[in-house]
């Protein structure tokens, strides 16, 4: 926060008017306790623009508030879209040779051999937080891209 503190209209009215008078910038700078560079400020405003009133809009210019709609549409604008990341489970070279394995040991079973099978339901559990929740900003057709898949335990 600034510790910059504004002279009133008022002050500042007495202020050009004790320079008017004839006093002295660093006299006058005592007797009101503000700065020299403050009264000298003040003074060449006066003699420039002939006003002691400080103007409506002077001072630091703010950054403007920006919505999230509109960084959303913008951000459509060049192409980018949000969309849920793709989750993958990372699998090993180890894995996948133990897949094709099982695989190949189990493609010539007939529909008697699978009907000693039994499936059970599974409970899905996590060891993360879940990130599908999580948007992300891409390009149509870049979802399978390594950058946009989220791996999952």
């Amino acid at each position: 926060m600034s510790s910059r503190h504004h002279i009133h209209d008022i002050m500042r009215g007495r202020i050009i008017g004790k320079i008017k008078e004839g006093r002295k910038i660093t006299d006058v700078a005592r007797e009101f306790d503000i700065a020299h560079s403050v009264v000298s400020r003040q003074w060449k405003s006066f003699k420039t623009t002939g006003m002691c009133s400080r103007r409506h809009g002077e001072g630091r210019v703010r950054r403007k508030q920006i919505s999230r709609k509109t960084v959303a549409r913008r951000l459509r604008l060049g192409g980018l879209y949000a969309r849920r990341n793709v989750v993958c489970v990372p699998l090993t070279r180890q894995h996948r040779t133990a897949c094709l394995q099982w695989c190949r040991e189990h493609h010539n079973w007939t529909e008697q051999d699978w009907s000693c099978v039994l499936f059970s339901d599974e409970s899905r559990f996590s060891l993360s937080s879940d990130c599908r929740l999580q948007l992300i900003w891409r390009e149509s057709g870049t979802a399978y891209r390594p950058e946009n898949i989220q791996e999952k335990d």
